[in-house]
């Protein structure tokens, strides 16, 4: 009992210090509060600190460092992530529950979550989940430990994980269940053994966050195993001129679809682009070259750093891209022959499901999986520094990334996702999620209803 009594006694007694130090302190916090106060109400405006309040309500915290920055280095800044813009989203749509007029499903039936790509393909790719990860390059983008626990991650639960414009690490093929292989505009990745493991092919003509805007990632970032693995020179600087060399017109699209089939025996074969208001003849040069799937990247899609002015002001919202793209299939009759996958914006299993309804054929996630895996992880940086440095190639707590943990902790996200949307599922009256659609949706605005040509609820 004399620990329990030593141990009462020393909360005892730091609760004491505490509030006398409190109180003596007490005098001198009111005497500044009041000296401050006191020149608060009494400077003229252009000499008082109130200035930056009223400042930062008409030009925001976020516009002033990134003037600043702008002023530091005399060049372009590259934002991570994507824009912090507020687009029109799927806020504007609501589920329609089931109840008398249509009645929910039985509780213990069990749901379908299976979705396929490229249903015309020979070797069609079928997904356990709906909800897949989008490109992340390694090297140029993050460390090699994030691309193998993507690859665990969406292995455990059925999903596909996508090498981005980076290459395919060995141990990354071996972690996952299923996986897509960009082809894109880098000199490297281009060797056929590469082509011939992947699950299906993305040929990578833009995306939301770069448009199709030209990169360059300079050799002090870029240094070590991924140089060599790029095959990169000392000093080189890597480069993503984001125009393939092999397109020289729109219909040369077709001879790179054919070949990359013929090497895969036939995995789906797609294009993946950011959403513009040329989406249509975009999609139709697609579809013309023989793809099985579209991938569409809208305005809120993320990246590894690019231009604010090409994150906020280029690109339709991904509600607006997703819409008009389904509704040029189904003109074409081709809605149930290409596969439609979008991203650029998705946080909640809610406005995933609200695009499937609205005619997505899979939701490709890349910040918000990002965040998942670093999960109780980022205590590692922060405060100081930002998770950026646990995750990306030249981030200096890289070495610190538990990958196995960050694995779990994807799979666990994706597993959650899936369970949420069964859950609505059940409660539409539908059995699989490829059944929820359109006529489970109300729209809360005239705008979003347009946009989406989904009735109003009023």
């Amino acid at each position: 009992m004399d620990w329990l009594l030593y141990f009462l006694a020393s909360i005892a007694g730091s609760l004491m210090t505490f509030l006398f130090i409190i109180l003596m302190a007490r005098p001198f916090i009111k005497r500044f509060t009041a000296a401050f106060m006191k020149i608060l109400m009494k400077d003229r405006y252009a000499e008082n600190i109130w200035e930056m309040v009223s400042a930062f309500i008409r030009l925001s915290p976020r516009i002033t460092i990134e003037n600043s920055l702008r002023a530091a280095n005399g060049g372009i800044i590259e934002r991570p992530f994507g824009s912090p813009k507020k687009f029109l989203h799927f806020d504007g749509l609501m589920f329609s529950p089931a109840q008398l007029a249509v009645l929910p499903t039985d509780g213990e039936t069990d749901i379908k979550t299976e979705t396929v790509i490229g249903p015309r393909a020979k070797r069609p790719l079928v997904l356990d989940i709906p909800v897949i990860l989008g490109g992340m390059a390694y090297g140029v983008g993050v460390s090699d430990k994030v691309k193998i626990a993507q690859a665990w991650g969406t292995g455990i639960v059925g999903s596909a994980t996508n090498i981005g414009e980076g290459t395919l690490l060995p141990e990354e093929r071996e972690k996952a269940k299923y996986i897509f292989v960009q082809y894109h505009s880098a000199k490297w990745a281009k060797e056929r053994e590469i082509f011939e493991q992947a699950d299906a092919i993305e040929i990578h003509i833009g995306q939301g966050a770069s448009a199709a805007v030209p990169a360059k990632i300079p050799p002090e970032t870029l240094s070590g195993k991924a140089r060599d693995i790029l095959g990169l020179k000392p000093g080189e600087t890597a480069e993503l001129p984001r125009k393939i060399k092999e397109i020289k017109r729109p219909k040369d699209l077709k001879k790179i679809v054919q070949e990359l089939k013929e090497i895969t025996d036939g995995v789906p074969v797609g294009i993946k682009i950011c959403a513009g208001n040329q989406l249509e003849k975009d999609m139709e040069i697609g579809i013309e070259a023989g793809v099985d799937f579209i991938s569409i990247d809208g305005g809120q899609a993320g990246t590894k750093g690019s231009p604010p002015i090409i994150q906020d002001d280029f690109g339709l919202p991904t509600i607006y891209a997703l819409s008009r793209a389904v509704r040029y299939l189904e003109e074409g009759d081709a809605k149930n022959k290409i596969s439609l996958l979008v991203g650029g914006g998705f946080y909640t299993p809610g406005d995933c499901l609200k695009a499937i309804a609205l005619g997505a054929d899979a939701v490709y996630l890349g910040t918000a999986a990002l965040w998942a895996m670093t999960h109780t992880q980022v205590a590692k940086t922060v405060p100081f520094e930002p998770p950026t440095t646990l995750v990306f190639y030249p981030g200096r707590f890289k070495d610190q990334f538990n990958t196995e943990e960050a694995a779990y902790s994807l799979a666990n996200f994706l597993s959650a996702f899936t369970e949420e949307m069964k859950i609505a599922t059940i409660a539409l009256g539908k059995k699989s999620i490829r059944d929820v659609d359109r006529s489970d949706l109300v729209a809360l605005d005239e705008l979003t209803s347009k946009v989406t040509n989904i009735p109003t609820a009023y």
